[in-house]
This record gives structure tokens, C-alpha cells and sequence, in this order.
């Protein structure tokens, strides 16, 4: 009798490539011309990431010299929760946090995806902040891991194909 195949569907981030990124968008931000005088800094406070500027362009333009950097260390934008600029005293910030795992209802959704658009023998159960797909043919799950790279909620990553 063949046993199942299966796959762990996950969302996560290298926090060292995030750490890279915020080094060289705070090396960016130090060097150009632009924001010069500004005070426009990015910060790690914990499980936040906090960027400030003087007004309200200035710190969306520190985001995207952040998300641009992230991009180029290959982590998606879709793990990059970034909140709306807010006044602080003199200055505007911007709290953004790296989303990893994958939320209950995000979960939901994916296993409502799974359910109605993969194969037939394909079943998926949720795990904590995972889920895992099982079949027993392995092409039917290839074809599952073609639906979900689609999906545009989250940045999913496939481990422990077997």
C-alpha cells in the first residue's frame, strides 16, 4: 500500500536577511543628499521596526528606501506589515512589523482554496501557524503548490516535500 505524500505549507522570514536590509536602508538614509537634516532614521525596537523623518513625505520615502532594500534581500512585501505615517511631536513615524507564521483566518482561506480548486485526493489540515497538505499522488500536490504560489494574501514557503 502507498503511504501519503505530503507538504508543509509555511510563511517565514530570515530575520537576518531583515536585519541586512535595515543595515543598508540605514546606511542609504545616512548617505544621500535628500535626507539630509531631516532626522530620517529606521530603527528595530523589538518586534517593531520604526522609521521617522520630519514630515510626512520624508518618512514614506525612508519606507520605501526599507521596502526596496528588502526586495533586493529577496524577502516579499507581503511579510512587511507597515502602518500609516502618525505626528509624534515634531516628527511623523511609521511602526511596521515582519509577519511570520500563518494567521488563523488566512489559514481558513487557504484550506477553503485548497478544498475547492486542487485535486481531488488532495487534503489539507491546519497546525498551528502551518498547514499541512497530504495525497497520494505526488503530481496532484505539485499541482497544489502551483495554485497556492497565486495566492496574495501571504508569502507562502513549501518545506518537507515528501
Amino acid at each position: 500500500m502507498a503511504s501519503d505524500s505530503t507538504f508543509d505549507v509555511v510563511s517565514k522570514v530570515d530575520s537576518q536577511e531583515v536585519a541586512n536590509a535595515m543595515n543598508q536602508a540605514q546606511k542609504e538614509i545616512v548617505q544621500r543628499y535628500d535626507f539630509k537634516g531631516i532626522g530620517a532614521e529606521v530603527d528595530f525596537s523589538g518586534e517593531k521596526i520604526l522609521m521617522k523623518a520630519n514630515s510626512e513625505e520624508r518618512v514614506n520615502a525612508v519606507l520605501d528606501v526599507f521596502q526596496s532594500k528588502l526586495v533586493k534581500r529577496g524577502i516579499s512585501l507581503k511579510s512587511l506589515e507597515a502602518g500609516e505615517p502618525f505626528a509624534s511631536g515634531k516628527e511623523y513615524r511609521i511602526e511596521a512589523s515582519i509577519k511570520e507564521g500563518i494567521a488563523q483566518d488566512v489559514a481558513k482561506k487557504i484550506n477553503k482554496l485548497i478544498r475547492d480548486e486542487a485535486p481531488k485526493g488532495v487534503k489539507s489540515t491546519i497546525q498551528g501557524d502551518e498547514l499541512r497538505v497530504s495525497s497520494k499522488s505526488r503530481d496532484d500536490l505539485q499541482a497544489t503548490m502551483a495554485l497556492l504560489r497565486d495566492f496574495e494574501e501571504a508569502d507562502l514557503q513549501f518545506v518537507n516535500f515528501r
